[in-house]
């Protein structure tokens, strides 16, 4: 931990030297909630997001918060250790190829309905998710756009790894906006001193409203598992059309955008986490860097007052226009030199490297919330 804010209701505990205006307001604002639950923890990735900060764990005692979540429910990330040991760059860019005829990126989605998969959730007696069922099942296996991503990278143990990050695609976010939405008017019928433009509008936990939230939320983090697992699938397949190739351990598979009940400082509580990884003690989890810079798995270590949390990834330092504005386009790909990517003109600058806080420092920040097991270098990289 590298600092702690004292001035609010409940104190602010931060693994980063410097935190943007906005994102410690936003902080701030969850410090003074009546129901925060012994503090706030912002992780060393952290920027500002809707309501909550991205890179923060919040615990709070009989509420549930949607934007708290966040609108990519269950976004997260899995990652697999390989068979193989080495591949030319000529046989990498076929992989590459085939996977991008195999999946879906950006705005795109499936042609056939993916339920023959076996990957797709049943349909539950959820009121959102049944709604946009039919939808959804042309969207698991895809990736859609934004940060996230699928990357080939070599491991410091001498594998091959694949590592992809995704979320619910549109059924998360249908499910974020409609139970945001009840919780407004929820707040504003009650009188709630919880104002709007705080972006933190609550559900009562022992609520209707809440309890349908709590299942649709845990239903979008499943789906969201399976979409990452259908395009893990894929790329085993596009693999195997070039060089034969195994997985040869266990999936890692972790959400950085979910809350759950947990139990913390002898009390259960509600954990939301809004781009944090859960990291009890030997945990595995998975911390992405940049396009271009490495990536790793670590081991949980339980820090109790992270509420045994760690970092998602590198963390934005600039916002996508700013970035597309200020980033030299020669430079960044100097930075990927030797790598597989599709960056080739300035409007692919928001997801550049320099777009993103350095690696190396944010897991210098959290050396007492994680330690590194496997260091992944990329070799190449499909973004929408």
């Amino acid at each position: 931990m590298k600092k702690v804010v004292a001035t609010e209701k409940k104190p602010i505990k931060l693994w980063l030297e410097n935190i943007e205006d906005g994102a410690l307001e936003q902080a701030k604002n969850l410090a003074n909630l009546p129901f925060t639950y012994k503090h706030v923890a912002i992780m060393p990735d952290s920027h500002q997001g809707y309501g909550m900060p991205i890179g923060a764990v919040l615990a709070t005692k009989g509420v549930i918060i949607p934007n708290a979540v966040g609108v990519d429910i269950g976004c997260g990330m899995c990652a697999v250790q390989t068979s193989l040991t080495d591949i030319s760059k000529g046989d990498l860019q076929k992989v590459i190829d085939k996977g991008l005829e195999l999946i879906p990126v950006g705005f795109n989605w499936h042609k056939e309905d993916q339920t023959f998969t076996g990957f797709m959730p049943k349909k539950p007696e959820l009121d959102i998710i049944a709604q946009n069922y039919d939808k959804a099942k042309f969207q698991i296996g895809t990736l859609g756009g934004g940060n996230h991503f699928i990357e080939v990278q070599k491991g410091s143990d001498g594998f091959i790894w694949i590592m992809i990050h995704s979320g619910s695609r549109n059924l998360g976010y249908k499910t974020a906006k409609h139970y945001n939405d009840v919780a407004i008017k929820l707040n504003e019928d009650y009188y709630s001193s919880i104002t709007k433009d705080m972006e933190l509008a609550f559900l009562p936990i022992h609520s209707n409203e809440a309890k349908s939230y709590f299942k649709e939320m845990e239903y979008c983090v499943e789906f969201a598992k399976q979409n990452r697992f259908l395009m893990l699938e894929r790329m085993k397949q596009a693999f195997n059309t070039v060089v034969k190739m195994n997985f040869t351990c266990d999936i890692i598979n972790e959400s950085h955008n979910f809350a759950a009940w947990e139990n913390h400082f002898k009390q259960n509580v509600i954990v939301h986490r809004k781009g944090a990884t859960k990291a009890t003690t030997g945990e595995l989890g998975i911390i992405p860097g940049s396009q271009g810079t490495k990536s790793y798995i670590i081991k949980g270590l339980g820090n109790k007052e992270s509420f045994n949390s760690c970092s998602h990834g590198a963390g934005r330092v600039m916002g996508r226009k700013q970035a597309i504005r200020e980033l030299d386009l020669k430079n960044e790909l100097k930075l990927m030199d030797g790598i597989i990517h599709n960056i080739n003109d300035e409007q692919q600058l928001d997801e550049a490297p320099s777009a993103y806080k350095d690696i190396n420092v944010v897991m210098e920040n959290q050396t007492d919330l994680a330690e590194i097991y496997v260091e992944l270098k990329p070799m190449a990289v499909i973004k929408g």
